[in-house]
């Protein structure tokens, strides 16, 4: 493997509708993938096909946080089976998991003060499972528009966390991120990372931030089935086009792409653990 696409839903449809043809396009480019849960079926659907492609794709278990409603409240048992599908050895995050109050600004009969409240809960309740079983977070947070709030909450929550007496904190990796150089900074204090996409091939946007930061606070995901980068947008979006993700990082940094390659599977190493 000389890729490694650390954010993907192979458990979505329509990828998960045609598994073995986008596994071979991955085999063919060398690329391996964590494929990411999103409630308990898509954690359990993500360790299953871990575990039946063990040597090219790895899992995470978590909740999103476009889950929670007002009157949404797991149960000790729900939250107990999510803790055993997050110690599989398969398993190398929980997520995603965080904020999201873009959705949360759109009309609705719910108050969004009460849905911001209802995530917050689900989200420390997540933090808490990466801290007891010692792996990573993958981020979910996004922001209202033409503000940074979900970032800041988020970071306040975690911020929170790591100040506590204890030295098992978790480490925290901001996928899909499109915040600007003060929420990189704050995240760099807490020793996290920030991951990007596809639409760095065709927005310059997020081009300051990923200057800014040094290479090994950086990795790369492809949100597949999402987000196509150039040249295939319109199409469905794979874990091999994050090839295209790597190379526009190598271009935006001015640096090798053979340099860019080793240090997106090494940061994946050191953060997730995987074995590429």
């Amino acid at each position: 493997m000389k890729y490694i696409d650390i954010h993907s839903h192979l458990n979505l449809k329509p990828l998960n509708e045609n598994i073995e043809e986008v596994i071979f396009c991955m085999q063919e480019q060398g690329v391996a993938t964590i494929t990411v849960g999103v409630d308990y079926a898509t954690s359990k659907m993500a360790i299953e096909l871990a575990e039946k492609y063990p040597e090219m794709l790895w899992a995470t278990v978590g909740l999103h946080p476009n889950d929670a409603t007002a009157s949404f409240a797991p149960s000790e048992n729900e939250w107990a089976e999510f803790k055993k599908l997050a110690q599989n050895s398969k398993v190398v995050a929980i997520g995603e998991c965080g904020l999201d109050y873009f959705r949360i600004d759109q009309p609705s009969s719910v108050p969004a003060e009460l849905l911001r409240a209802k995530q917050k809960e689900i989200f420390k309740k997540q933090i808490e499972l990466a801290i007891e079983i010692s792996k990573p977070l993958m981020i979910h947070a996004r922001p209202s528009k033409g503000s940074m709030d979900a970032y800041e909450d988020t970071l306040e929550l975690l911020e929170n966390y790591k100040s506590q007496k204890t030295n098992n904190k978790p480490h925290a990796n901001f996928h899909f991120f499109v915040g600007n150089i003060e929420i990189a900074k704050r995240i760099l204090d807490i020793g996290g990372t920030m991951s990007f996409d596809g639409p760095i091939t065709f927005s310059e946007e997020y081009d300051e931030v990923i200057k800014f930061l040094p290479i090994e606070s950086i990795m790369c995901e492809t949100d597949a089935p999402f987000a196509a980068p150039t040249p295939f947008r319109g199409r469905m979006c794979e874990p091999w086009m994050v090839v295209e993700v790597v190379k526009k990082i190598a271009e935006i940094k001015g640096l090798p792409v053979e340099t860019v390659e080793k240090a997106m599977l090494e940061n994946a190493k050191r953060v997730f653990g995987v074995h590429v």
